[in-house]
C-alpha cells in the first residue's frame, strides 16, 4: 500500500470519527430533552447509525461509506478509545471505600448480583424452550450459560454516577449504597466474563492458551503496577502529569493489544492496567487516570458505531419479539426486584430499598461492553446480543422516570431527599460530574 492510499485511508476514517462525534452531539441533545442521561442517547445514536443508513439506502451505501479498510481503522480507533476510557473505569474499582453500614451494602451486593445471574439461567431455558436456534449460537452451554448470567448481573457505575449527580443523589443513603455495591458487583462481573471467555474456547487446549494469556496479562499488570510504584514514577506524575498520563495510556494500550493478540479480549487488559495504576484519593494519580480516561471518552461513540454496524446490521431479522420481551422482563426483574428484597433484608426502608432496586437497573455502557466482549470471543450470538442490547437500553432509561415516579407517590421533591443523617457519618462517595 503506497502512501497516498494510506494517506486517503486515514481521511476518509477521519471523516468517519467526525460524522460519528456529530451523531453522539444530536444524541446529546435529545437525552436532554428527554431528561435522560447523555450517554444514553450516544449509546441509541451510535447503535442505530449503520441500521439506519441500510434501512434508507441500502447496504451498498453503507459500504461505500465504510469500506472494509475504512472500517477497520475505524474499529481500531473505536477499541483504543475504549481501551482508554476502561482504565479509569477499572481504577475507580479501587476507589470510594467508604464506612457504609456493612450489613446493608453486603445484602444489597448480594441482592442486585445473585437473583441476576439466576435470571441468565431462566434466559436460557427460555432459549432452549422455544427452540430459537439463533439465539443459542454454537458456544459451550457452559460458558454460554455464564456468559448470559454475566450480562443480566452487571450495573454500569459510571452511568449510575452521572445519574446520582444529575438528581443530587450522590450523598444521600440510597444513592452511596447502590454506588458501593455496583462497584463489588462490577468487579465480580470483571471475573466471572474472564472465567466465561476461557470456557469459550471449547476444548482444554485452548482454555489453558486462555489462561496463559489472562496470566501474561496479570504479569504485565504486576511490572506496571511496580514502576508506577517507584518514587521516581511518583515524582514525575507530579512534576510532569501530562508525561505520565501519556506514559500509562501507552502502557495500557500495549498490555490490551498484547492480551487481544494472545486471545483474550482488549476489554481485560485496559481493567488490568487501569488497577495497576496506584490508588492516591484524588491526588496526582487520580488526575492522571482522569486525563487518560477523558482522552479515551471523547472518541468513545464510534465504538457504538462499530458495535451496530457489527452485531444490529444483521440481528433483526433473527431476532424473535418473544426473546426480546422475555429478555427485558427478566432484566428487570432481576435487578429490581433482587436489588429491593437486599436493601430490607439489609435493614433499609422501603422507600429507600426501592429507590435502590431502580438504580441498580442501570446498565448502559459497561452492558455494552461485556456483550462486545461475549460477541468477539464467538459466546454470544448476534440476535441474543440485540435483545440484550434493547434490554440495557430499556432498563437504564426507565431509571430516571421510576424515581420520579417514587418521588410523586411519596410527595418528596425530584432530588433524593433522604439524608445521610441516618447512618453514622461517612465520607462521601466520590462521583465525577462527567461520569458516563
Amino acid at each position: 500500500m503506497d502512501v497516498l492510499q494510506l494517506l486517503t485511508r486515514v481521511v476518509h476514517a477521519a471523516a468517519v470519527l467526525g460524522v460519528v462525534l456529530l451523531i453522539a452531539v444530536a444524541g446529546r441533545r435529545v437525552a436532554r430533552r428527554l431528561r435522560q442521561p447523555e450517554v444514553i442517547g450516544e449509546i441509541t445514536g451510535g447503535l442505530l447509525a449503520g441500521p439506519a443508513v441500510i434501512a434508507l439506502a441500502g447496504r451498498p451505501a453503507l459500504d461505500a461509506v465504510l469500506p472494509g479498510p475504512v472500517f477497520d481503522l475505524v474499529k481500531t480507533v473505536a477499541e483504543a478509545a475504549l481501551v482508554l476510557f476502561l482504565v479509569g473505569l477499572a481504577h475507580k474499582l479501587r476507589r470510594g471505600r467508604d464506612r457504609l453500614p456493612r450489613r446493608a451494602t453486603t445484602w444489597i451486593t448480594v441482592g442486585a448480583l445473585v437473583p441476576p445471574l439466576a435470571t441468565g439461567g431462566l434466559l436460557v431455558g427460555l432459549i432452549a424452550l422455544t427452540g430459537d436456534r439463533a439465539a443459542r449460537g454454537g458456544a459451550p452451554l457452559p460458558a454460554f450459560l455464564l456468559m448470559v448470567a454475566v450480562t443480566m448481573a452487571i450495573t454500569a457505575v459510571p452511568v449510575m454516577a452521572r445519574i446520582l449527580a444529575d438528581r443530587g443523589m450522590s450523598d444521600g443513603v440510597p444513592g452511596r449504597l447502590s454506588l458501593a455495591s455496583a462497584v463489588v458487583i462490577d468487579a465480580c462481573g470483571w471475573l466471572l466474563l474472564s472465567l466465561a471467555i476461557s470456557l469459550g474456547a471449547g476444548d482444554p487446549a485452548r482454555s489453558l492458551h486462555s489462561l496463559r494469556a489472562l496470566a501474561i496479562g496479570v504479569v504485565c499488570a504486576l511490572a506496571i503496577r511496580y514502576a508506577l510504584g517507584t518514587r521516581t514514577a511518583s515524582r514525575l506524575c507530579g512534576r510532569s502529569p501530562r508525561a505520565m498520563a501519556v506514559l500509562v495510556a501507552v502502557a495500557a494500550l500495549a498490555v490490551a493489544f498484547a492480551m487481544k493478540h494472545l486471545g483474550m479480549t482488549s476489554i481485560l487488559g485496559a481493567a488490568l492496567a487501569g488497577l495497576a495504576v496506584p490508588h492516591d484519593d484524588g491526588g496526582p494519580w487520580t488526575r492522571v487516570v482522569s486525563t487518560v480516561s477523558r482522552s479515551g471518552q471523547f472518541l468513545t461513540p464510534a465504538f457504538f458505531v462499530v458495535t451496530g454496524v457489527t452485531v444490529l446490521t444483521g440481528a433483526f431479522s433473527a431476532t424473535s419479539g418473544v426473546l426480546i420481551a422475555g429478555t427485558v422482563l427478566l432484566g428487570f426483574l432481576g435487578k429490581g426486584l433482587g436489588g429491593y428484597l437486599g436493601a430490607r433484608v439489609g435493614g433499609q426502608s422501603p422507600r429507600t430499598a426501592r429507590r435502590i432496586g431502580a438504580l441498580m437497573n442501570t446498565r448502559g455502557l459497561t452492558e455494552l461492553i461485556v456483550l462486545q466482549a461475549g460477541f468477539a470471543s464467538g459466546v454470544l450470538p448476534a440476535p441474543l446480543v440485540l435483545a440484550l442490547v434493547v434490554m440495557a437500553l430499556v432498563t437504564t432509561a426507565a431509571t430516571g422516570p421510576l424515581l420520579e415516579l417514587f418521588d410523586r407517590m411519596e410527595g418528596r421533591p425530584a432530588a433524593e431527599g433522604i439524608s445521610a443523617t441516618a447512618m453514622a457519618p461517612v465520607e462521601s462517595v466520590e462521583t465525577e460530574s462527567g461520569a458516563r
